[in-house]
């Protein structure tokens, strides 16, 4: 089956830094494309940056640009998310998922607040 497993979110001050990870399994990690999403309390899901299988190309929000870096170690299946110069208006619970495939796993919660 496949699990996808967030971790390293938390209570962060505004400017402060988080690196999330995403380990994967149950299915054939570099073959995907793989994307984080978020969704903040009382909205949908926003897609907040891509990366290619072999992470050679990867894409962000505009929202998020110049402060989080998408990377992927293939030789672990897991994902990473640094985030840096956190804003308040980046609490959200931040999932990953295969780009093409309709799964998620349960997320990790982030919480940028003074």
């Amino acid at each position: 089956e496949v699990q996808l497993v967030e971790s390293g979110g938390g209570l962060v001050q505004p400017g402060g830094s988080l690196r999330l990870s995403c380990a994967a399994s149950g299915f054939t990690f570099d073959d995907y494309a793989m994307s984080w999403v978020r969704q903040a309390p009382g909205k949908g899901l926003e897609w907040v940056s891509a990366i290619t299988w072999n992470g050679g190309i990867t894409y962000y929000a505009e929202t998020v640009k110049g402060r989080f870096t998408i990377s992927r170690d293939n030789a672990k299946n897991t994902l990473y998310l640094q985030m840096n110069s956190l804003k308040s208006e980046d609490t959200a619970v931040y999932y990953c998922t295969p780009t093409t495939l309709g799964y998620w796993g349960q997320g990790t919660q982030v919480t940028v607040s003074s």
